[in-house]
């Protein structure tokens, strides 16, 4: 089905609470009328880490409008760390606690099928050739023995620029979101051999390309899926008056079934969030917000967002206070801690040889992303739960967090361009997730593909 309910953005807007619940409950409700079922619902939100992007008030007000029609809350965990109690809390509310469920990427998933290894190699522009699982958590296959018998699928997230897909969410939600280590090593390992920076902030990737054609031949094996994504940038100064400073303004949101919603929100977002710049920055801070990014499988966003952006020569230097370990998943984390983030050609090389690192790609494809092949400097200023031995076996280097915190109070600091007492002109970053940096000849040199 395509139909689209809501498509409501622009550079200028500001969505307020009000707005966005009246706009949702009527998509929401008419989604219901349109597939004609009265069967349960389960919602598909992003976790803790994506706490910005609006899915914990969508997914409170879902609840208070579906009341014994809410079947389950599957938070879209894909590799990270189930969410606590209180993660819980801070981001869904009163949204009842018995509705959620934890996925396992290892464990929790079916299959519903496979992409051939030919149309994979096609797709990646000779970059991978394998064939490709669609998975999902076992709770939304329609007829499956482990399934949750659902009539509608609600999938909620953000539209932002992201290093493995192009463009966050969508597709990505479900089949990384709520998919298994085969399919997530897999598509990870294919953006990385094609190249991230070929991809981020692009709406139309081999990535994207994946998700869509899976979602195409095996989508009826799913619930309906009602898709809510929004937009989200920082607020000008203009229009921080009276609001906090920094903070964050829904510039669109988006519902519907089927892509169109994904398209619209993509280019606002491609609007809004990718910033390109004239000239190179020699010298990036990027601050990790500490109930966000405790590792650096999520924290090297601040390398991800921001490398196009950085002068050869030039240094990133990132503020992360609550830094306590390298991956999410505690087998990750020992791959990182052996191979280290090395340059694409020493990973690669690594990945066929260590059969370890072979069967894991998306560790693969992360260590990948999380060099600057020799380009700058990525110095981490990380708090007292990892040590400066440990952040330098990986390959980064280290930096003292409190002299760092002193030089650049973040609290005195604006986005973008800001000059220390002392001369120096350096960029500040305070959330890497909530868009792209980028000196406009390397955003677009490369095509889309």
């Amino acid at each position: 089905m395509e139909k689209t309910y809501v498509a409501l953005g622009g550079a200028g807007k500001d969505l307020s609470n009000q707005e966005m619940e009246e706009l949702f409950c009527d998509a929401l409700s008419r989604a219901l009328a349109d597939i004609n079922d009265a069967g349960k619902v389960i919602i598909l939100p992003p976790d803790i880490t994506r706490f910005h992007s609006r899915a914990g008030f969508f997914t409170e007000t879902a609840s208070g409008l579906l009341k014994d029609k809410l079947g389950a809350v599957l938070p879209a965990l894909g590799t990270h760390m189930a969410m606590s109690g209180s993660e819980l809390a801070r981001m869904f509310g009163s949204t009842p606690k018995d509705k959620f469920r934890i996925h396992n990427w290892r464990n929790d998933i079916t299959e519903l099928g496979r992409l051939e290894a030919d149309w994979v190699e096609k797709t990646s522009q000779g970059a991978v050739r394998y064939d490709w699982p669609v998975q999902v958590n076992k709770l939304l296959r329609r007829d499956g023995p482990d399934s949750g018998n659902f009539s509608l699928a609600v999938s909620i997230g953000q539209v932002v620029p992201h290093e493995v897909a192009g463009m966050a969410n969508h597709a990505k939600n479900i089949f990384v979101g709520t998919g298994g280590k085969e399919a997530i090593d897999k598509s990870h390992f294919a953006g990385a051999a094609y190249g991230m920076e070929r991809i981020m902030g692009r709406a139309d990737t081999p990535v994207r390309a994946l998700f869509d054609e899976g979602l195409r031949r095996f989508g009826n094996e799913l619930p309906p899926i009602l898709w809510v994504l929004t937009v989200i940038a920082a607020r000008t100064e203009s229009e921080t008056a009276g609001k906090e400073r920094g903070s964050l303004a829904v510039r669109g949101l988006f519902i519907g079934f089927g892509r169109e919603c994904f398209e619209k929100a993509s280019l606002l977002a491609r609007e809004v969030n990718v910033n390109l710049m004239e000239e190179p920055v020699n010298k990036a801070v990027v601050f990790l917000e500490p109930e966000e990014y405790r590792t650096t499988w999520l924290g090297n966003k601040a390398v991800y967002r921001t490398r196009m952006v950085i002068a050869d020569g030039g240094e990133l230097l990132i503020l992360a206070p609550a830094l306590e370990r390298f991956g999410e998943d505690i087998n990750i984390d020992a791959l990182i801690r052996k191979h280290g983030y090395r340059p694409a050609k020493e990973i690669l090389a690594k990945a066929a040889s260590d059969s370890e690192l072979g069967g894991n790609l998306s560790a693969a494809a992360h260590l990948i992303h999380g060099s600057s092949e020799g380009r700058f400097t990525i110095r981490y200023c990380p708090g007292e739960k990892i040590s400066r031995q440990e952040i330098e076996s990986v390959g980064f280097q280290w930096g003292n967090l409190k002299e760092a915190q002193e030089r650049y109070n973040i609290k005195e600091l604006s986005p973008g361009w800001n000059t220390h007492a002392d001369g120096e002109k350096f960029f500040f970053v305070p959330n890497p997730a909530l868009g792209l940096w980028a000196e406009k000849k390397k955003f677009q040199t490369p095509a889309n593909p």
